[in-house]
């Protein structure tokens, strides 16, 4: 992954052809005067571009490139701007939160304050007995470090039954107790009572997020459904965007991509990955027919949308405490979170002999097998599942991925590393996080999160992604998608309070560049289709408002695009590039 970068001005040129054909067959799109940031194996820097339909013709100087451009080929001056390949986010969730803020905008809160003072409006806004409900409200991102208090939500809606929803755990008040007929006779794990009183906390564990009586979902038609996520893959497109992997869906989902493609409305490429979920009482064997039923497995499809890997759910998250962890989540967990169990790790969905059976089928079918993982635990029990899987038949070809992960040693990193293991990782989550992390966990386990200098000297290819879920602001959202706020964070090490958190687990801009290009790429079984500005490969490519490789580290996360390219064709335009003819 360690490239020489080699800096191609004046004499120095590289120009591949595609085909004979394409010698003498004018460009249909030349970019002139810049700074191409190639990614290709040499990480080259060039000046120009030439696009032929929606391939690259060529890479080199301007004065070479200007020769590929006749009376009809439009012209882009540059002018010193930067380009980069294509972004790619290997891991979102654009259908969810495309519809998230259909009503009303979600608020972007930070403290206890923030939260009751938002509840008390809606409380005002509502009628008595109608539900306020905070879609992916992690707590441990709070200022306080704490879930609002029973008492305090109360407190702010007496009358209106509130849930704040953390995806593996969230808080609910009284009157959400009462409407959904919960009491402290209930007898349910996923209910938190006080250990000394046994009296209800308002904490509730996702597996008893069925009990409450919550009112049903504004039915959506599916054109509203498909109007949105077209708005919303244009705002990935307004920072460089033009791949994604959609991270959890279904084959409806993908055809739903196939649909908007069919109108010309899909602005990214989409790599769909179909999750299988685990209901209550369905056994593996089960799931393993489900996925032998399956028509089209991992890579059917077009350059444009694409099956990508099968995906389970292991555990929980790290925001909850139900991230199923190497040992013990400890003493100040165990406050945070509720836990009274000393020996408490976090959950798993599957034991081993059931992960080794499902793994094992999927490989045989020729699946990219993925799984949510968030815990180190979880990270150990999947390499020993895909280690018996090799064991049939080699994985390697098959490009196997841990998703999230987190916490990573230097024994995992070597066995992801022997069996060519990707590591999807969201750096979001350490911008966000890290801090929290770093007072919950021992340092040993602290050490071992988010540590991408070692991983890269292990040689693990490393996957970026944001899990983007829940609202159309880039860096508001949760989790931001903003690809430059992300590979800043992988350069600096930094989180969203300044803190500056194992500096020495910082990578170099080209390393992070790779992570949402070339990297992504591989994933997706598709780097000889795209991931770098080369001849042959399709012409997706970001001119940036700032030199990503030389502009102070502190503006790379403000950097957007200026324009973004989709097979030769642009997608989102700023206003700010001018156009020669």
């Amino acid at each position: 992954m360690k490239r020489k970068r080699i800096l191609l001005f004046g004499l120095q040129f590289i120009i591949v052809m595609a085909s004979i054909g394409q010698m003498h067959s004018p460009a249909d799109l030349i970019l002139l005067n810049g700074k191409i940031i190639t990614v290709d194996h040499h990480f080259s820097i060039a000046q120009a571009v030439a696009i032929r339909q929606d391939r690259i013709v060529a890479v080199g100087s301007t004065n070479e490139i200007r020769k590929f451009g006749n009376a009809k080929t439009k012209i882009i001056d540059l002018a010193g701007r930067t380009v980069v390949p294509g972004l790619i986010d290997f891991h979102t969730h654009p259908e969810g939160a495309s519809v998230s803020e259909l009503d009303e905008e979600i608020p972007d809160v930070h403290s206890i304050e923030d939260v009751l003072s938002w509840i008390k409006g809606q409380a005002a806004l509502k009628k008595t007995g109608e539900w306020i409900r905070y879609p992916k409200l992690f707590f441990t991102r709070l200022a306080e470090l704490r879930q609002p208090s029973l008492a305090e939500l109360d407190s702010v809606a007496p009358h209106n039954p509130v849930f704040l929803n953390g995806s593996y755990g969230g808080m609910i008040n009284s009157a959400a107790f009462e409407a959904s007929g919960i009491t402290v006779a209930t007898q349910h794990p996923g209910i938190v009572k006080d250990k000394l009183s046994g009296k209800l906390t308002g904490f509730i564990r996702a597996s008893a997020f069925g009990l409450l009586k919550l009112p049903p979902q504004k039915i959506l038609s599916q054109q509203q459904r498909m109007d949105a996520l077209e708005v919303m893959l244009k705002k990935y497109n307004s920072y460089g965007v033009t791949s994604i992997c959609s991270g959890g869906g279904d084959y409806k989902t993908f055809t739903n991509y196939q649909e908007l493609n069919k109108s010309n409305k899909l602005t990214t490429r989409i790599f769909q990955n179909i999750i299988l979920s685990r209901s209550a009482g369905t056994s593996i064997n089960t799931l393993i027919d489900t996925l032998k039923s399956f028509k089209y497995s991992t890579g059917y499809g077009d350059s444009m949308v694409r099956i990508g890997a099968i995906k389970l759910i292991l555990d929980g998250g790290i925001l909850t405490g139900t991230a199923y962890m190497r040992k013990p989540w400890g003493r100040k967990a165990a406050g945070i979170f509720g836990i009274d169990d000393s020996s408490y790790r976090g959950i798993v969905n599957y034991t081993r002999e059931e992960l080794v059976a499902f793994v094992k089928v999927a490989n045989e079918l020729n699946w990219k097998f993925t799984a949510h993982c968030t815990g180190g635990g979880g990270v150990d029990l999947l390499l020993d599942a895909f280690e018996e899987a090799n064991k049939i038949k080699p994985i390697q070809p098959a490009r196997f991925s841990i998703i999230h992960g987190n916490f990573f040693t230097y024994p995992s990193m070597q066995r992801m590393a022997a069996l060519g293991v990707y590591a999807d990782m969201q750096p979001a989550w350490f911008y966000k996080d890290a801090d929290a992390m770093k007072y919950i966990l021992d340092d040993e386990t602290l050490r071992s999160f988010h540590p991408y200098a070692d991983m890269v000297e292990a040689g693990i290819t490393i996957n970026g992604g944001s899990d983007h879920m829940v609202k159309l602001d880039a860096n508001t959202s949760i989790n931001p998608y903003n690809p430059f706020l992300a590979m800043w964070t992988a350069i600096t090490h930094r989180t969203e309070r300044g803190s500056l958190i194992k500096g020495s687990q910082s990578i170099s801009r080209q390393l992070a560049l790779e992570m949402y290009t070339i990297n992504n790429a591989f994933g997706s079984f598709e780097d000889r289709l795209k991931g770098s500005i080369e001849p042959g490969k399709l012409a997706d490519l970001a001119v940036l408002s700032d030199d990503f490789l030389t502009c102070p580290v502190d503006h790379i996360k403000n950097i957007q695009a200026e324009l973004t390219i989709l097979g030769g064709k642009i997608v989102y335009d700023s206003g700010n590039v001018r156009l020669d003819r």
